[in-house]
């Protein structure tokens, strides 16, 4: 693997990734695969990539799970999700036939197998326009979350409605083979243009879903998609009953199309953003995922874990100030009564990246992080490099600063923001301010 590649954080071996599809743990190991296009830099063909995992933190590289070219996905085999049953693993995935005229673009739900985790049968079509509801167009028509329960599988999908907005849509099957039509299962259209990679877990009461171009939310809904998720079930008439507001699953720029794990609830996503301009080309690959995060619901909200790379070096009762040096690692705070806090991380000559808090909030400053990662977005905030998250005080606040070589990824009390960053290499020192009744740092690298 190239040194200028991240060190545990998931990227194709090559060329092109973006969304994590069906992440999953089959005989006893972790199998992550993603939108990959290995023959360039740039969003293309979609191919499913895969890794395998005993740790989350180290990944072995496996044949392309799947590959475009049949009738049914011969332009791409867009994002799905995995299930483990009866000793097989099944994805189901978005088979794309692409057209001049994108409204003849076909986007049709896709199985396939596989009884070792290594080689996939693919099974063909098994939802297509015949089943999709004629006010939903099936050009925009994806991501399906595949599942079982009370002797049925179903699929929640992705869909957008002829006259506009975003919808999810459940259908049932008892065989994988014949599926039906329940329902539209939220009580509202998107407030953006479209639904992307739905996700839902029942045993958590947890839905998730991608908005785009969502509209933004008093600075902080600010990229120009947004992942968000809702607390509630799917009653038997296949609505789902949401108790609590929408909130954002995290604040920072580079975070779209989560998934969680069945089982184990590990969530992953794609660190990056629609838009953005992606430095590590210039090494032959783009995209990352993020570090998986262990995730709790906890008083209507998503709780997030990172899964903590590097081994236990320095536990250490701060003061006031601190300054050290990493790179590559994890910087683990807990602090009682947190007044005020101020860290400089990956800094150097004329770099650094700032992470603060300030009227009860936590900022992240990239203006000065190395080369510049621009989006689309226009809004004042985003061209000064700003991201903000609220901050929801504990009795001891746990903050976790995971750093990779391109990105950095912060905790606070379980609410999450990843970021990319492109600093030189030497660029290592941190510097923390803070002021609190009790602090205490460990570092792992």
């Amino acid at each position: 693997m190239s040194n200028n590649k991240p060190i545990f954080h998931i990227t194709g071996e090559k060329g092109w990734i973006n969304d994590p599809n069906g992440i999953v743990k089959f005989q006893g190991r972790y199998h992550i695969f993603f939108q990959h296009h290995p023959y360039s830099c740039e969003w293309g063909p979609m191919h499913w990539g895969h890794v395998i995992s005993d740790d989350l933190l180290h990944f072995q590289y496996l044949p392309y799970a799947l590959v475009p070219g049949d009738e049914f996905d011969k332009d791409g085999c867009f994002s799905g999700t995995s299930l483990v049953k009866n000793e097989v693993l099944y994805i189901a995935y978005t088979g794309f036939i692409n057209n001049e005229d994108p409204e003849q673009i076909k986007q049709i739900q896709c199985l396939a197998s596989s009884t070792d985790g290594v080689h996939f049968t693919k099974h063909g079509a098994i939802i297509t326009e015949k089943q999709l509801p004629k006010e939903y167009k099936p050009c925009d028509f994806r991501d399906p979350k595949l599942f079982y329960k009370e002797g049925f599988f179903y699929i929640l999908a992705s869909a957008k409605k002829r006259s506009g907005g975003g919808s999810i849509l459940l259908f049932q099957s008892k065989d994988l083979k014949e599926w039906r039509f329940v329902s539209d299962v939220l009580n509202h259209n998107s407030e953006g243009k479209m639904i992307e990679c739905v996700d839902y877990h029942e045993d958590l009461g947890l839905l998730l879903y991608s908005e785009q171009d969502f509209p933004k939310d008093n600075n902080h809904c600010l990229n120009i998609h947004s992942c968000e998720y809702e607390i509630g079930q799917l009653n038997n008439k296949g609505k789902f009953i949401s108790g609590s507001p929408k909130r954002l699953i995290d604040y920072g720029f580079d975070f779209y199309a989560p998934q969680v794990m069945n089982d184990d609830h590990y969530l992953i996503a794609w660190m990056n953003m629609w838009g953005r301009n992606n430095p590590t080309s210039q090494f032959g690959f783009a995209g990352m995922l993020t570090t998986p995060r262990k995730v709790t619901v906890e008083d209507g909200y998503l709780i997030q874990t990172p899964v903590i790379y590097g081994q236990k070096d320095q536990t250490i009762d701060l003061e006031d100030e601190y300054e050290g040096r990493l790179s590559v690692g994890t910087i683990a705070l807990e602090i009682i009564n947190l007044q005020s806090l101020n860290i400089y991380l990956r800094k150097g000559e004329g770099e650094y990246s700032q992470f603060y808090l300030k009227d009860n909030e936590f900022y992240f400053d990239r203006s000065q992080s190395g080369v510049p990662i621009n989006g689309e977005e226009t809004d004042e905030l985003s061209q000064k490099g700003i991201r903000k998250m609220p901050y929801i005080k504990k009795n001891i606040d746990k903050i976790y600063i995971l750093l990779d070589k391109y990105s950095i990824e912060i905790f606070v009390n379980g609410i999450s923001m990843s970021n990319i960053v492109f600093p030189k290499e030497s660029s290592d020192i941190f510097h923390i301010d803070v002021v609190g009744e009790k602090k205490k740092m460990i570092i792992y690298k």
